[in-house]
């Protein structure tokens, strides 16, 4: 006699029959991250207290037992999105060797973060329009990985054997990055990704030169 489906199984199952048929097709995003992508238009239209789980279900055409299948509460897809902020700089980071950091390496290294940034400007947006929801998140395990590449970025700034001459230029230009794209909220919206990496990379590279 076949076994029941439990509630988990009926959620996934239609994804698992759909890449099932689909081996050879680019992967489709998950459900979860389905999720996060509607979550991260709507907390960006209508604010984080204006949209509800209701909207992200009926938009993703789920039952909200659908969400909470993979978020315990609206708090945790908040959260989620805020995560993916820290993907930019764990990218540059695994490229730092225990060698010295050079201008060149980091100006690459920059130009990289730039383009990531770049693809998710949306992201930025949403969290210039959610500071005070963002504010109210205190978890530990964020507020752990939030400090440990705070810590490494700094531990490479304060590297004696790194003129201090580039180390000022170094983490100038990384403020140059976030002022262009997180300080400046919407104020480049109508300004297409190509245009706005170009200038930022050159105000990037005007700091590193000196």
């Amino acid at each position: 006699m076949p076994q029941a489906t439990t509630p988990a199984e009926a959620i996934t199952a239609p994804e698992q029959v759909e890449d099932a048929d689909e081996v050879d097709a680019p992967a489709a995003p998950s459900t979860r991250e389905r999720i996060l992508n509607v979550a991260l238009e709507l907390f960006t239209e209508k604010g984080y207290d204006g949209a509800s789980l209701r909207e992200i279900a009926e938009q993703l055409g789920v039952t909200k037992a659908a969400i909470y299948y993979h978020f315990a509460s609206k708090d945790d897809i908040l959260m989620a999105l805020h995560m993916r902020l820290h993907e930019f700089g764990k990218d540059a980071l695994s490229q730092m060797t225990e060698e010295p950091v050079t201008l060149e390496l980091w100006s690459r290294l920059l130009d990289q973060i730039v383009g990531q940034m770049l693809a998710q400007r949306k992201l930025f947006l949403f969290h210039e329009r959610n500071q005070a929801a963002l504010e109210n998140l205190h978890r530990k395990d964020h507020d752990a990985e939030h400090d440990d590449i705070q810590d490494r970025f700094r531990r490479v700034l304060a590297d004696p054997r790194v003129p201090l001459r580039d180390r000022v230029r170094m983490a100038c230009s990384i403020g140059a990055v976030f002022a262009g794209l997180f300080m400046s909220g919407d104020a480049f919206e109508g300004t297409s990704n190509q245009a706005l990496g170009d200038l930022l990379r050159d105000a990037v590279h005007d700091v590193l030169a000196g």
